[in-house]
């Protein structure tokens, strides 16, 4: 392979830029040099960061996902000649401008219309949004495929994956596994788990991440929302993709075929790594990136996960089981279960209960069926649905408690 030529111009949108991924996105840029075009900035509420970057990136435009803050980011762009905008449909707007690549780094089931938009245009997919994929999974593959574009992951597991799987061999593959760090709580009892705070939860031993993002990977739905994407992003049974614990994070995940060999992808703890295999794949990026030590680490380590401490693998595997729009709302009711966790509504362990107790309830209702319409209006369908049973959950279990 050779090196992708910087001297190129590329037009780029990142959508989340002033979260963890999306400022990763901007260093690697910076760092490789890279000369890319940016159309467009979207943040969420992070005015301040998102004006920041602005006049460093000069995009088209700059967009904010709050209506109420779009005085505030226009006011820090005065003078600027930069565009803004807010509000959800602006986001979208942005997503479809007609970027070479595309960053999908917004957090949570946010980012599904805009990278669906962003697929529509055969733009390449950089997806760090995990919850597109798994509430819209093969459709928004197939929409990108049929527009000429791609998609390509992210996050690290996957991006692993991606990395070590052999595309001429694709019928030999006979498991994926998923690494998981274990998360802040990897050693504690559930006695200890049940009064864990939000402070302890969002403080990841390895990754620097968002708080939503650093709860789910204490519970370990970061695991269970990453089985049903590689399930779908790699035509790959439930049944053959497993989970192993490895604390220092340096295997992001590995690829068993069916002659025995086992083939690993290993680098340090660094986002911007899968960030650059997205931008430049099949080629590789010439940046000073971070090297990795074996020696440093002495030793690499691995465990089985513990389900009854993190039931969370289970609940994604009935969900992949189930399937229909049961994935996307796993989704929905986990991020209504995080919020109420981190607004000390409910305990860490209730997380789990209580995405469990929303599948059964909409199963048992007959809600998880998708009616072969639209991706979007499928998904926002049963993500509306599962929040509302999910919160009704939710209440229940801050009234025993």
């Amino acid at each position: 392979m050779g090196l992708v030529d910087v001297t190129t111009p590329r037009k780029v949108v990142v959508l989340g830029s002033t979260g963890s991924i999306g400022v990763s996105t901007l260093d690697l840029f910076a760092q490789a040099q890279l000369d890319v075009e940016i159309l467009a900035l979207t943040a969420g509420r992070n005015v301040e960061k998102l004006a920041e970057q602005a006049r460093r990136w000069r995009p088209r435009i700059a967009v904010i996902a709050d209506p109420a803050l779009l005085g505030d980011l226009r006011q820090r762009l005065a003078g600027s000649g930069i565009e803004t905008a807010a509000g959800p449909d602006a986001v979208v707007e942005a997503a479809a401008m007609g970027a070479d690549w595309v960053m999908s780094a917004i957090v949570g089931a946010a980012g599904l219309a805009p990278t669906l938009a962003a697929a529509r245009t055969g733009a390449v997919i950089a997806l760090a949004n995990k919850e597109s994929l798994v509430c819209a999974g093969p459709d928004l593959l197939a929409i990108a495929r049929a527009a000429g574009g791609s998609v390509i992951p992210v996050d690290s597991e996957h991006s692993a994956i991606f990395q070590v799987l052999q595309r001429d061999c694709l019928d030999r593959v006979a498991r994926l596994i998923l690494t998981a760090s274990g998360g802040p709580f990897r050693t504690w009892t559930l006695e200890a788990m049940a009064q864990a705070t939000p402070a302890q939860a969002v403080a990841h031993p390895n990754w620097s991440m968002g708080a939503k993002i650093s709860v789910d990977s204490a519970t370990m739905m970061n695991k269970g929302l990453e089985m049903i994407e590689a399930s779908y992003l790699f035509s790959t049974p439930q049944e053959r993709i497993d989970v192993v614990i490895h604390p220092q994070s340096v295997i992001h995940s590995l690829v068993e075929y069916t002659d025995g060999s086992t083939l690993a992808q290993l680098g340090p703890p660094d986002m911007r790594s899968p960030i650059s295999c997205a931008y430049s794949w099949p080629e590789r990026l010439d940046w000073p990136a971070q090297r990795l030590d074996l020696a440093a680490y002495a030793q690499l380590t691995f465990e089985a996960p513990d389900h009854d401490r993190f039931p969370s693998i289970g609940i994604a595997r009935e969900a992949l089981r189930l399937g229909g729009g049961a994935p996307a709302a796993m989704n929905a009711a986990n991020e209504v279960a995080v919020a109420a966790f981190l607004d000390h509504q409910i305990g860490f362990l209730d997380i789990a209960g209580a995405v469990a107790g929303t599948l059964e309830r909409m199963n048992s209702l007959g809600d998880l069926a998708t009616t072969g319409g639209d991706a979007l209006d499928n998904a926002l369908m049963t993500d509306v649905s599962a929040r509302r049973i999910a919160a009704e959950v939710v209440g229940q279990v801050h009234r025993r408690n």
